[in-house]
């Protein structure tokens, strides 16, 4: 059964961080349909005061975020003290579980700063695991030939028997950066009870008879395969994932079950006693 559009709206302009401008493509509020994906930003501005300011020193609990970049450079430390730049091509997919602290900072290059981060729930099984953090190159990332005119960078997940190199996933996720030429097909496969949502950031699609353009999000109703038609040279990001149907408390960067773990999470931020030892 092909997916159907559940519903399809623009991206918003906001500010976040220390004063960085993006759009919001999906945040707190949209958890039912979304679900385990919970927040998703796009930033791209070639203005280095649209971005400079980053995102200083701050926490999270209870989730994954997911930092992949198509241009411009990001620098990145934490309290882990994993420290390095992601480069344009590359992928941060960090575990926060427990907690961690971290800052991300663009910097000011000749290219377009332009990328994405995904927030991924955790289980309440896993919500208190060790932190994690996992770098990935570009050059390890396949990019696979799905038909004439047709391509995707698989970051995590499959296309054609080949996999992505982000593996061993507490929540089976898959995310391509798919390319379409004008007048060709995407088809993919998907489990029929996961999420499946798509966010176009070049060119204009066509899905289920309805023309789509850019900064478009288009989540999917329940369904076996979804299937997208160029309409223009487009490029999408595709991402389907496991839902968890659990409780959900959210506060900032903060993602529990419930409100008392919210306001523990808070309490121990604030004395000190918020990384966990192992």
């Amino acid at each position: 059964m092909i997916r159907k559009v559940l519903f399809a709206e623009k991206s918003v302009p906001t500010i976040e961080g220390a004063g960085v401008r993006l759009n919001r493509v999906f945040g707190n509020g949209n958890e039912e349909v979304t679900d385990p994906f919970l927040l998703l930003d796009h930033f791209k501005s070639m203005n280095s005061d649209d971005y400079i300011a980053g995102f200083p020193w701050h926490p999270h609990r209870g989730i994954e975020t997911v930092t992949y970049m198509i241009s411009g450079k990001v620098s990145h430390e934490d309290n882990l003290g994993n420290k390095g730049v992601i480069n344009a091509g590359d992928v941060q997919w960090m575990t926060a579980g427990s907690g961690i602290i971290h800052q991300e900072m663009p910097i000011k290059t000749k290219e377009e700063n332009h990328g994405f981060q995904l927030w991924v729930n955790l289980p309440k099984k896993n919500k208190m695991m060790k932190p994690r953090y996992r770098g990935i190159e570009a050059k390890d990332i396949p990019l696979v030939k799905i038909s004439e005119g047709v391509e995707a960078k698989v970051i995590s997940g499959e296309v054609k028997s080949i996999k992505g190199p982000v593996k061993d996933l507490i929540v089976p996720i898959e995310y391509f950066d798919v390319s379409v030429k004008k007048g060709k097909d995407f088809s993919c496969k998907t489990i029929k009870d996961n999420s499946v949502f798509l966010y176009v950031h070049q060119g204009k699609v066509m899905v289920n008879g309805s023309e789509h353009g850019e900064k478009t999000l288009l989540i999917f109703d329940d369904g076996e395969e979804v299937k997208v038609e160029g309409v223009t040279d487009s490029k999408f990001i595709f991402v389907s994932g496991k839902k968890l149907r659990e409780p959900i408390a959210w506060y900032g960067p903060i993602v529990m079950n419930t409100e008392e773990e919210i306001k523990t999470a808070f309490e121990e931020y604030r004395n000190g006693t918020f990384i966990k030892k192992d």
